[in-house]
């Protein structure tokens, strides 16, 4: 006896979880795509000046494309002006200069890389790193401040003196390297506002002074970001496997040895029992096309109508809630209902069979919003 009692304890926990697993459910996948940037700022060149001395705009255009969820790659072509100084006996010689930095990145989000995948999220942090040439040109202040500082320090400045020695004129092309990070707001779909600070650097001749290592200039930037096309599409999981059927008791007779002759009953035909059919078919936000995906539910229900000629199909059409208002989606869902008929009548299964209806967002037949873009056919 306790034997049976465990063996029917499994069994129903058994069949639980079955049916736990039965439940359909929507998911959202990454697409790969296009986007386009524009920026604008300020610079830090680092120096021997004091913060305020050494700023000046700064801005910068791109195209990027995200090739998956975490990385992708991002030309930028960054410039406008950098500033230098010194300090030599109490006087301060400043100067400004040009430039124009083209770049190629790679790309990385942060949050899509440590957390699931969302693209409703609505803040992103990513980080970037990348080379390019940094383009420098109109530096005639700096040759202008050297040459005062020779005529106000003759003492102490001479023709083999650092700055003299390294002041360039022209246009000077040098290779550059650059990394930072980002942080992005997400205003809709395609729309996002950003934040970016970089930290840039090439060779010592920059700044037209000598330091005995590399030159730095750090950009912070705020500016928009626009996604071209789908970022994502939505994916329905159909169930992976229904509860088993309970399995028919076993029912153990004695063997009585008085033997009683009955009659042989007449055999009596057996009558099939069918089940209804149920296929729900989901729409994606604002459409009343049937994707290939959820073509093979319609297609689930003519073979059903084919096998059983006297069964008859219910088409009802919803909308979801979160979407649009009373008015759209009652037509949305009179729409999607009336799209799965068609496509029933198109493929064989005569109009006198089909039973159309719609409830608009006014029944809302799952929990999770977007499920509710769906026509729910019932075949029986």
């Amino acid at each position: 006896m306790t034997k049976k009692i465990l063996f029917a304890a499994l069994f129903a926990v058994t069949c639980l979880a079955a049916s736990a697993q039965h439940e359909e459910r929507t998911v959202d996948v990454f697409k790969p795509h296009w986007y386009i940037q524009a920026q604008g700022g300020g610079q830090y060149t680092l120096g021997e000046l004091s913060f305020n001395k050494l700023l000046s705009p700064n801005a910068q255009v791109a195209v990027g494309y995200n090739f998956n969820k975490v990385v992708g790659a991002r030309l930028n072509v960054n410039g406008w002006q950098s500033k230098a100084g010194s300090e030599l006996n109490g006087k301060t010689y400043k100067w400004k200069y040009n430039y124009i930095a083209p770049a190629l990145d790679a790309t990385f989000n942060l949050s899509n890389l440590f957390c699931k995948y969302n693209p409703n999220r609505v803040v992103n942090f990513g980080v970037f790193a990348g080379i390019g040439l940094n383009i420098a040109f109109k530096n005639d202040e700096a040759k202008t401040a050297g040459e005062q500082m020779l005529a106000d320090n003759a003492a102490l400045v001479t023709a083999n003196d650092q700055f003299v020695r390294y002041l360039w004129d022209g246009t000077k092309t040098r290779l550059m390297g650059q990394a930072g990070v980002t942080v992005d707001f997400r205003v809709s779909k395609a729309v996002s506002l950003g934040l970016e600070v970089s930290a840039n650097t090439v060779n010592d001749y920059y700044n037209s002074k000598k330091a005995g290592n590399s030159d730095w200039y750090f950009n912070a930037l705020a500016g928009i970001k626009i996604n071209l096309g789908k970022t994502y599409t939505q994916k329905t999981i159909p169930a992976c496997c229904k509860p088993a059927p309970a399995p028919e008791p076993k029912v153990i007779e004695k063997v009585v040895e008085k033997i009683v002759e009955k009659p042989v009953p007449a055999p009596v035909a057996e009558v099939k029992k069918v089940e209804p059919l149920r296929r729900d078919v989901f729409f994606t936000i604002k459409s009343t096309q049937i994707t290939s995906e959820e073509m093979a539910k319609v297609e689930d229900i003519v073979n059903y109508l084919k096998e059983n000629p006297a069964a008859k199909v219910s088409v009802t059409g919803y909308a979801d809630k979160g979407t649009g208002n009373l008015t759209i989606n009652r037509n949305l869902s009179k729409k999607r209902a009336e799209i799965v008929a068609q496509t029933l009548k198109k493929k064989g299964v005569s109009a006198d069979r089909i039973v159309t209806d719609f409830k608009g967002d006014t029944e809302q037949p799952f929990a999770k919003n977007d499920l509710n873009r769906v026509s729910i056919c019932i075949a029986k």
